[in-house]
């Protein structure tokens, strides 16, 4: 049996502190990889309402309304929605292409092997397709779910109709039947997020995916969960804040001429939350190393190899030991 790590402790801190040593001793590979694929994806997250708006007056203002209004109403629908497909595909490419470099770094990197740019991108090829067959088999799930609750909640409703019980949407007991169902519905979505916290780093490691991939996350996660509910939490307030605050930012801003402190705020922001992401996806792969051992999932050979890790710094810094007690 595995006892918990000395060092730092094994809560949410402990774990981000972990992942902040490995992505500190090679700064230079995890800066290039979130140059390359996190930056672009958080400054369009943050960004994504005032190039909406951009793109909007944009449209405005080179088309004739007097004469071709309803020409006009058509174009920017069509050209709002092409705006908006290729951004979300683009979004959920790079999204899969970062998860999967990151985490192929992380996992080599807490082990102390050496990590090459060049190596770590080819790792995509081996891991994104399986990656994009595990996103579709939980979004599966989280659309057969959300159809359990709508038809639930549909035959509530049309039961009580037809009991001769007049529904009023405005009465305080349907708002709260609604509350406790919405919450009901959101507590289900996030247990399922906590269990899957695990999910991309198995898929990524293991090279299991689909419903492989998600029992072996549920497995895998006992034990750790409050750690995870904390990483999502933090990862889902500090997002929605961001978000927020320059949509806010953006609809209050002049609309004529260039609003450079909107433009720094943006760059700022999007630069936060991509160290964020950075963070979130690495602190995924060391929480992934944590729960094999505490569970006991590792190999006593294998688990007795681990019993000193050693994270090389780069220029010759003095390396962080990680050690691991066996009762």
């Amino acid at each position: 049996m595995s006892a918990p790590l000395q060092g730092p402790p094994l809560g949410f801190w402990g774990v981000l502190t972990e992942a902040k040593r490995i992505i500190n001793a090679h700064p230079r590979h995890f800066l290039a990889l979130s140059t390359f694929l996190i930056l672009s994806l958080s400054f369009s997250l943050i960004g994504y309402h005032a190039l909406h708006r951009g793109l909007l007056r944009s449209l405005v203002t080179t088309t004739d309304i007097l004469l071709w209004q309803s020409f006009q109403s058509n174009n920017i629908n069509t050209n709002l929605l092409f705006f908006s497909l290729v951004y979300s595909f683009f979004v959920f490419l790079f999204s899969l292409c970062a998860i999967a470099t990151i985490t192929y770094s992380v996992f080599h990197g807490f082990y102390g092997q050496p990590i090459k740019f060049l190596s770590t991108i080819r790792s995509i090829l081996t891991s994104f397709l399986p990656l994009l067959g595990t996103v579709v088999v939980s979004q599966v799930i989280v659309c057969l779910i959300s159809l359990v609750f709508g038809g639930f909640s549909f035959l509530v409703l049309r039961g009580v109709e037809l009991l001769g019980v007049e529904i009023e949407y405005s009465s305080p007991y349907f708002i709260g039947f609604s509350a406790v169902f919405l919450l009901a519905f959101l507590f289900v979505l996030v247990n399922l997020q906590v269990n899957w916290t695990l999910l991309s780093v198995i898929v990524v490691v293991e090279f299991n995916w689909g419903l492989t991939a998600l029992k072996r996350s549920v497995d895998l996660i006992k034990g750790m969960k409050e750690v995870a509910l904390s990483s999502l939490l933090f990862l889902v307030i500090f997002t929605g804040i961001s978000v927020w605050t320059n949509s806010v930012s953006s609809i209050g801003s002049n609309n004529e001429g260039k609003n450079w402190g909107l433009v720094v705020q943006i760059v700022v922001a999007s630069t936060l939350l991509m160290l964020l992401l950075l963070h979130k996806t690495a602190s995924n792969a060391v929480l992934y190393v944590y729960c094999k051992v505490i569970n006991g999932k590792l190999a006593q050979e294998i688990a007795e190899e681990f019993t000193y890790i050693s994270l090389p710094f780069d220029d010759g810094k003095v390396p962080h030991v990680v050690s691991i007690i066996h009762e």
